[in-house]
């Protein structure tokens, strides 16, 4: 069994996180893993949820936004910074897409769709820029991308663009805003977020797809949640530009089970 992945020696004690998302999956498992860490986390999203992350003895604060309104996302930092007096730490972890066919799907559902995975983080980070540069150590930016933006994503065509945008803009804003605040991201693989609902279909499914990956498990919220404490903390000070690939090793690719099947090996 896996030991349990916790903040360790990390402290973010006096920093102050925004989690875009941060009410299930992936962003509460990063909300819970920043206030065991000492840091106080506001999440936000277009409902409340029934239960808020913890960690630390402290419970995350939640803001309602849709975070794909400029006016909303503007209105949502400024509060959380005039709460708090100041903001040092953006994960920018709200995103996602169902299926669709690229062919016939409306173009309305692809505005959303870039509109949530790209615009949205566009808007929170130049939101919270200008609380950044106002801190004595700055601020730091992470992006939660995708494989889904490194490589084909049939099915999820425009998720995948979107993402692959996600990373450039990581790289640009690093480019344009250092020293002061440090933009990276991550690169998510295939991870089980936990709940009733299975990722990738059957239970069949997702124990084959979790041992085709070299690490032989697919990931969970922790992982990521690790990678982004690490990437907001003073270890990470000379990383930005970064992107952090936290996918297990990696898909295997297609084609050396192909040269398996057809050499008999």
């Amino acid at each position: 069994m896996r030991a349990p992945i916790s903040s360790g020696d990390i402290h973010l004690g006096g920093k102050i996180a925004i989690v875009t998302g941060g009410s299930r999956g992936i962003g509460a498992g990063i909300a819970a893993m920043l206030l065991e860490a000492g840091a106080e986390v506001a999440i936000c999203g277009r409902s409340a949820p029934e239960v808020l992350p913890q960690g630390g003895g402290k419970t995350a604060r939640f803001w309602p936004c849709d975070v794909r309104d400029a006016g909303a996302v503007a209105e949502f930092v400024a509060s959380v910074g005039k709460a708090f007096g100041r903001i040092d730490i953006l994960v920018n972890n709200a995103g996602g897409a169902p299926a669709s066919d690229a062919a016939t799907v409306s173009p309305r559902f692809h505005e959303k769709i870039v509109a949530l995975n790209l615009m949205a983080p566009i808007h929170m980070a130049q939101a919270v820029h200008s609380w950044m540069v106002r801190n004595e150590g700055g601020g730091s930016i992470v992006n939660i991308a995708s494989v889904s933006g490194t490589r084909p994503s049939p099915g999820t065509a425009v998720y995948g663009a979107a993402k692959a945008g996600l990373l450039g803009l990581t790289r640009s804003l690093a480019a344009e805003w250092g020293p002061t605040v440090r933009v990276n991201a991550i690169v998510v693989g295939l991870v089980d977020s936990g709940g009733d609902a299975l990722p990738y279909g059957t239970a069949a499914a997702q124990e084959a797809i979790a041992a085709s990956l070299p690490l032989k498990r697919l990931g969970v919220p922790a992982d990521i949640a690790a990678a982004t404490l690490y990437l907001s903390s003073p270890m990470a000070a000379y990383v930005s530009g970064a992107v952090l690939e936290v996918h297990g090793g990696g898909e295997r690719p297609l084609f050396l089970d192909l040269v398996a099947q057809h050499s008999g090996g």
